[in-house]
């Protein structure tokens, strides 16, 4: 499928009168969709596969910022912590720890957002809020880090009344940390919906989305 370019225009256009950022996700799509959606000015892509995404920023503009948005074991940080714009999922202080490493020894801060579980799914990942609490107490210990908000993914499903207050929780957690503001916790992104529930995560506070399949169709998983 071609890239959705009125798609895009139409969603980008609605985002900036909301001033909510777009996340394109781009994860098993070629490098020509990149650029197709680079040359209409999107900037922000989001992959999840740490080999892919390396390949396709050696291969791509620079000043693309590359969002990492999968669940990211700590062993493959070292790869991506050169030049990676921001971690969406870190879920474990473990992996905070690894990142603080991996940046240090890049000169860099990266910044992340913490995920919280709030989906009914045991499959998805994420914080609950007891743990959130204790990683970003236990944050401030680490300098090569920038705790920039949270990040969730609802479930699963169609219905908003199962959608919604999973939004509304994840809002009300960021509302609550937001005024914990520290040398290296400042938040300023609340990162929920997709494709399928954006405008309701936008409605529940969110401002940033991550949009794939709206924009570049259906993904290949068989390359």
């Amino acid at each position: 499928m071609p890239v959705a370019i009125e798609k895009y225009q139409e969603i980008k256009s609605f985002l900036d009168q909301k001033q909510v950022a777009l996340v394109a996700v781009s994860k098993t799509k070629p490098q020509e969709d990149i650029q197709e959606l680079y040359a209409l000015g999107q900037r922000d892509f989001g992959e999840n596969y740490v080999q892919e995404l390396v390949d396709k920023a050696a291969a791509l503009p620079q000043d693309i910022h590359w969002h990492f948005i999968g669940h990211l074991q700590s062993n493959k940080v070292k790869y991506i912590a050169p030049f990676v714009h921001l971690i969406h999922g870190v879920d474990s202080f473990k992996l905070l720890v690894e990142i603080n490493k991996q940046a240090a020894k890049n000169n860099r801060v990266i910044p992340v957002l913490l995920q919280v579980h709030i989906a009914k799914e045991e499959t998805k990942f994420g914080m609950d809020a007891t743990e959130l609490k204790a990683a970003m107490e236990d944050a401030s210990a680490l300098d090569h880090i920038v705790v920039k908000g949270l990040m969730g993914m609802a479930s699963f499903s169609d219905d908003p009344l199962v959608v919604q207050p999973e939004f509304a929780y994840l809002n009300g957690l960021y509302q609550e940390h937001k005024k914990n503001k520290t040398h290296n916790i400042d938040f300023s992104v609340l990162s929920m919906g997709m494709s399928g529930d954006y405008q309701l995560a936008i409605e529940n506070g969110s401002n940033l989305i991550r949009i794939g399949s709206l924009l570049f169709g259906a993904r290949n998983y068989n390359k």
